[in-house]
């Protein structure tokens, strides 16, 4: 393991302005009230966070991770195709027996679980992108047996949801994938790829987050259940492009989601609650034209947070832990244009913007392990696995 001084002084370099920016584990409440109502959230060096860098392994543009409960270990995805099984005490080896992904622009392999009784029956839920006839691709969810060992393989792979309908282009699909606490639902985000009208569109499943049973059929209590086909699948609409999905520890669903130019945000989500876009957003059309703000139509839900500048959120998780001292019951974000890792405070079904960090890199991936830890997964080509430790 090594450390990562560059991050610090890149960050360091990036941000010397902002050097009064809130403190690393808590801000003023006249300072958090003010940054909570506005897109604003200056950003700290890394130097002055509470915590270093520490560089772990490096993988071709991943995507996401998870760690396998009971080891010391995390399958990671990459998203032209490979998963990749990382284990602290060995190599890092490739798992066989993953299906083909329509690799290009935003697509590829996505999002990698385990199930809730994975201790028991080695299963795991992974997400990619399925090509289609005319030019067309869609976002899939299959579930699949892991199996460990000298040769790691998964064995069984079976889809259980594809986005409807398949369309062209190679962006948001999203495909961000949570189990709810209890274990007995499948959340999963779609996005509106990059179609717009989709999100509003109840005869389609793009833009929206769904709610499954473990093995992809609808629960009888879903919102729209008692209309069929796609619709069934809804819990909540009007979405853009999410790409982080989590449970904080009281049950509550957070998802973070790319607005488009500005106005990036994160929801509380609710059942049945549309989240307004296209119809609204807190950002504007990248051509320039303008979307009504979220306070134009009270009817839809608005974002606990938003930002804008854009900060292009990825990867969301959840913090309970003690390891890292004034983060508990905390949601982390990573951020890919903003560079860095944000914590937001979670108050009730508020939120706060805690902390902002300048890492220099983008962050595409954020999970924590079981022992409180915090890891990252840095973007591109030559991606980093990095830890954060908390500093004495």
């Amino acid at each position: 393991m090594k450390k990562l001084p560059h991050l610090a002084l890149i960050g360091a370099l990036a941000v010397a302005a902002c050097s009064g920016a809130p403190t690393s584990t808590q801000a003023a409440p006249a300072d958090t009230a003010k940054l909570d109502a506005s897109g604003a959230q200056p950003a700290t060096p890394l130097a002055d966070a509470p915590f270093t860098v520490q560089e772990i392994a490096s993988f071709n543009e991943p995507w996401a991770m998870t760690f396998v409960p009971g080891t010391r270990a995390a399958l990671i995805t990459e998203k032209s195709g490979k998963l990749k099984l990382w284990q602290e005490n060995g190599p890092t080896q490739d798992v066989a027996g993953v299906p083909a992904v329509a690799y290009g622009g935003q697509g590829g392999f996505g999002d990698v679980i385990g199930a809730p009784d994975f201790t028991t029956t080695g299963t795991i839920y992974l997400s990619w992108v399925e090509a289609g006839s005319g030019g067309t691709a869609g976002a899939v969810v299959g579930k699949a047996k892991l199996v460990q060992g000298a040769a790691p393989r998964i064995e069984g792979l079976q889809i259980i949801w594809k986005q409807d309908p398949k369309v062209t282009g190679r962006g948001h699909y999203s495909h961000r994938l949570a189990f709810s606490p209890d274990g007995k639902y499948l959340f999963i985000g779609s996005g509106e790829r990059q179609k717009f009208d989709p999100a509003q569109d109840m005869k389609a499943n793009l833009g929206k987050i769904l709610r499954l049973n473990p093995d992809g059929s609808i629960p009888a209590d879903n919102p729209f259940a008692s209309e069929g086909g796609v619709t069934a699948q809804i819990w909540s609409l009007g979405h853009r492009n999410i790409l982080g999905l989590t449970f904080d520890g009281t049950g509550k669903l957070w998802n973070q989601e790319m607005g488009p130019k500005g106005g990036d945000e994160v929801n509380l989500v609710e059942a049945k609650a549309n989240y307004g876009y296209p119809i609204v957003s807190n950002g504007d059309h990248y051509d320039g034209k303008d979307i009504p703000d979220h306070v134009t139509r009270p009817e839809f839900a608005a974002p606990k947070l938003w930002w804008n500048p854009a900060v292009s959120p990825a990867g969301l998780a959840f913090y309970g832990g003690d390891l890292h001292p004034g983060w508990k019951n905390s949601l982390l974000m990573g951020a890919l244009s903003g560079e860095g890792l944000v914590r937001m405070a979670i108050d009730g079904d508020r939120l706060h913007k805690s902390d902002r960090w300048d890492f220099g890199q983008r962050i595409r991936e954020v999970e924590v392990a079981g022992d409180g830890s915090v890891w990252l997964l840095t973007d591109g080509e030559d991606g980093k696995l990095v830890k954060l430790v908390p500093k004495k």
